[in-house]
């Protein structure tokens, strides 16, 4: 079975899912697509010669009924919308990061899907998806290090054009508030940011690099390095120090050089290089999983415990308190079909 594919959202993100799905996957078709600029996604579907519907909105897509599942690409503030209207259209859907602008946003979201009784929503927080953190996550599930407890982190990029206020926050950390949930199969309970003194490369108002702390329910403590002006490499790190060991993130696989006396391996610049392979990973699980009717990635859950856990390091980082992170019980909708701890 060929999965139809409809696309909301022609932006580079979304250009590179229907690369992906058309030229290097097996499953899904993508057979309708639109855009708020028409001349986006009419060049799409030219470049890559689809047999594609090109739709005036979203909400058509998400209508057509050889659109078998959606995927959301498009501008954040209209995914909440998007999303909905696919629960209630009862077709599958994958959505960009973030799942809806506000934690408001996506408790509705939420509170849909449960009403609708089926699981159809996953987030696309990819770094599940990176061979690195599933070897990270299979020693530390196996028990090699013991029980966790303490956890260093770092999230670098070299440079952040754009950013400002707490997009820090709000656009790179929310990787880190999700991966670390999986891998730790546990929840937080409070955060406090501490401000460092500020690289003179930040733009705007930009306050960089961040300290954010976290405390789990299980006692574990994580610090996280975010800094998105580091200017020598795009680099993450993350290590679990255990009871009875530490397990480190592996760095991506590089050439040793040996070379001008100098011993040396390359950092990427680019977060794509970095994380291209999880995409795939990521879209192909999808297309397989949506075939036969489950949902095993990030879910709406998921995505509405990244934007309560990010509104409280938001509000950390201003009040310069200790914020406890206050989440309503998950759902027992969610204990079937969600991946934390799988």
């Amino acid at each position: 079975m060929t999965l139809r594919i409809g696309v909301i959202g022609t932006g580079a993100i979304g250009r590179d899912h229907i690369r992906r799905i058309t030229n290097d996957l097996t499953g899904g078709e993508i057979v309708a697509v639109t855009d708020v600029n028409a001349e986006s996604a009419k060049n799409v579907v030219n470049e890559l010669q689809l047999q594609a519907e090109i739709y005036e909105n979203g909400h058509d897509v998400i209508k057509a009924d050889d659109v078998d599942a959606i995927i959301v690409t498009s501008w954040g503030p209209t995914h909440e919308e998007f999303v909905l209207a696919s629960i209630a259209a009862g077709k599958p859907v994958f959505c960009e990061k973030p799942l809806a602008t506000t934690a408001e946003g996506c408790k509705r979201i939420v509170d849909a899907e449960v009403a609708h009784g089926k699981q159809l929503v996953q987030v696309g927080f990819m770094r599940r998806f990176d061979k690195s953190y599933r070897q990270l996550k299979k020693v530390f599930d196996e028990g090699k290090v013991g029980e966790a407890l303490v956890v260093h982190c770092a999230h670098r990029n070299p440079t952040a054009p754009g950013f400002s206020g707490d997009m820090a926050i709000t656009d790179s950390f929310v990787h880190e508030i999700d991966v670390l949930r999986w891998l730790l199969d546990d929840d937080y309970i409070s955060c406090q940011v501490i401000l460092p003194r500020s690289t003179r490369f930040a733009e705007n108002d930009l306050q960089d690099p961040h300290m954010i702390l976290l405390e789990t329910k299980k006692g574990i403590r994580i610090d996280v390095e975010v800094f998105v002006n580091c200017k020598y490499g795009y680099d993450i790190q993350c290590q679990i120090v255990g009871e009875t060991g530490i397990a480190n993130l592996p760095e991506p696989q590089s050439v040793l050089m040996r070379s001008e006396a100098k011993l040396s391996t390359d950092i990427y610049v680019d977060w794509k290089d970095r994380f291209i392979d999880s995409y795939d990973v990521e879209l192909q699980e999808w297309i397989d999983s949506t075939a036969k009717g489950e949902m095993n990635g990030p879910s709406a859950w998921d995505g509405y415990v990244v934007a309560v856990t990010s509104d409280a390091c938001v509000e950390a980082k201003h009040s310069r308190a200790i914020v406890p992170i206050e989440m309503p019980e998950r759902p027992a909708f969610y204990d079937q079909g969600s991946t934390l701890g799988k």
